[in-house]
């Protein structure tokens, strides 16, 4: 099979707005190449992916995305130029250069693996990949993953920042709706602290990955993914509606709130760039919704809502 790799050069302020266009689009293994970030987290000690070796600080980064050439392709790249556009808009110095080109599956879809080591986040939950050995300790929830051509291994901000609110706010029983379930990390992690969820997602890759996933972790039993949008396979209404996705398509899905989410549910939005998070405030006041909670981290957003006057 073959990929079209997306390499945007930008400057290193702007590499987690370009980088969560190409999550937002269901891009397998994306990377980002940024000198003085590797540094930092070889200094820390927090982070042990390999031997970076040399690193010169150039203050530019290099995000690279990998779309497959299938009948999606044209309209993924059209949506990445238009995020982009909407990016240069507001930080006309940022993105500097877009390359594209060919490349086979087997070129890459290894050598990212070298990135992806277990992590925590949270109190309890411990991701690991499905080919690293960990000794998990009594507390621990593991997830187990293989992101493989979809998204989501649970160290971008804005999964970590869902990971940390479900662990808060998911009860045993409690239904839950994963809108945009990309790897489905969020969706076993709801299942694995009891909940029974439903996950969608429009792109058939991570469709695909996100059950294989499901499987890994034994919670097919509470976890059942399915391709298509909100109005043709989610029926009923769930105490727990999470989104991670991007500012716009979640000012989008916000009117169909009423229709899948209880009269005392919460509702989970993340992946809202800082300056995008008054938008969404505005969106969800306009349909009823207040802000319950608001956390930030690198520049990312969530807020969790429930309905104006619910008893909560």
């Amino acid at each position: 099979m073959n990929w079209r790799e997306i390499a945007v050069t930008v400057s290193s302020a702007g590499e987690e707005a370009v980088a969560d266009l190409f999550y937002q689009l269901g891009c397998p293994g994306v990377s980002v190449e940024d000198p003085e970030l590797l540094r930092s987290y070889v200094e820390s000690g927090n982070w042990d992916y390999h031997d970076f070796g040399e690193i010169a600080l150039t203050g530019t980064s290099v995000v690279k995305g990998y779309f497959c050439e299938d009948h999606e392709l044209q309209s993924k790249l059209q949506r990445l130029d238009e995020g982009l556009k909407e990016v240069l808009h507001c930080f006309p110095e940022w993105v500097l250069q877009v390359k594209g080109l060919t490349v086979q599956e087997e070129d890459w879809a290894t050598s990212w693996k070298a990135y992806f080591k277990p992590v925590r986040i949270g109190e309890r939950f411990l991701i690991k990949p499905s080919w690293e050995e960990v000794t998990p300790q009594p507390q621990d929830i593991v997830l187990e993953l293989d992101p493989g051509m979809a998204f989501g291994t649970g160290t971008h901000a804005t999964t970590s920042l869902c990971l940390g609110t479900l662990e808060e706010r998911v009860r045993p029983d409690m239904r839950v709706f994963d809108l945009g379930t990309g790897s489905g990390i969020l969706a076993i992690a709801a299942a694995k602290l009891g909940a029974q969820v439903e996950a969608i997602d429009l792109d058939s890759v991570a469709v695909k990955v996100a059950q294989e996933n499901v499987e890994l972790n034994q919670v097919a039993g509470r976890v059942r993914v399915q391709q298509g949008d909100l109005g043709t396979v989610l029926h009923g209404q769930a105490d727990l509606v999470v989104a991670n996705i991007i500012a716009d398509v979640i000012l989008m899905l916000i009117p169909d709130l009423k229709r899948i989410m209880r009269e005392d549910g919460e509702f989970l939005a993340s992946g809202i760039i800082e300056h995008r998070s008054p938008d969404v405030e505005a969106g969800l006041r306009e349909h009823g919704l207040e802000v319950l909670e608001k956390k930030e981290d690198s520049g990312w957003v969530l807020l969790r809502a429930g309905w104006q006057g619910a008893s909560l």
